[in-house]
C-alpha cells in the first residue's frame, strides 16, 4: 500500500469566488446559448452565401463551446459551480434573433450577431468588475472577449454594405 499525500489547493478568497462567478457565469451561459443557436443556423441556413456562412457558423459554434468551457473552469477552479443545463440557459438569456426554421444567410448572420453583442455586454461588464476583484478572470473576460469580437467581425463582413 503507498502512502499518498494530497497537496490542498491554496486558499481561495469567498469574495474573489463570488465576484468571478456573478460576472463570469452569465458570460458562460451566453456562450452556451450561442452554440445552441448557432448550430440551428447553421442546420437551416439558405440562399447565396451558403457554403461559406454554413462553415462559419459551425467555426463560431466550436469558439463558443471553448469559451464556456473556460469561464466556466474558471470559476469551478475557485470552488464554486455554475449551472450551465439547458434550462438554465433558456431562463437566464433572452430570445435569440436566430430562426426557429429556415432562413435566408442575412437574416442567419443578423441574429447570430445579435446573440453576440448581448455576450459582449456581459464580457465588457465582467471585464470592468473583475479588474477589481481578480485579475486572472478578467483575463479570461478579455480573451473570450477578443476572440468574440472577431467572430462578430467575421460575421457582420457579410452583412456590411
Amino acid at each position: 500500500m503507498t502512502n499518498t499525500q494530497t497537496i490542498p489547493a491554496a486558499a481561495v478568497d469567498p469574495t474573489t469566488a463570488a465576484g468571478t462567478a456573478q460576472f463570469l457565469a452569465p458570460v458562460v451561459l451566453g456562450l452556451q446559448a450561442l452554440a445552441v443557436n448557432g448550430k440551428q443556423a447553421h442546420w437551416h441556413v439558405r440562399g447565396a452565401n451558403f457554403d461559406g456562412v454554413h462553415e462559419l457558423f459551425d467555426q463560431i459554434v466550436e469558439h463558443a463551446q471553448g469559451w464556456a468551457d473556460t469561464a466556466a473552469e474558471r470559476v469551478v477552479a475557485l470552488g464554486l459551480p455554475v449551472d450551465a443545463r439547458l434550462q438554465s440557459v433558456a431562463a437566464k438569456v433572452p430570445a435569440t434573433g436566430v430562426a426557429a426554421g429556415f432562413s435566408q444567410w442575412g437574416d442567419s448572420v443578423r441574429g447570430l450577431i445579435d446573440d453576440i453583442d448581448a455576450i459582449l455586454v456581459d464580457l465588457q461588464t465582467a471585464i470592468d468588475e473583475l479588474d477589481e476583484i481578480d485579475l486572472s478572470s478578467q483575463d479570461v473576460a478579455i480573451e473570450i472577449k477578443r476572440g468574440l469580437d472577431k467572430d462578430r467581425w467575421f460575421l457582420f463582413a457579410h452583412v456590411a454594405e
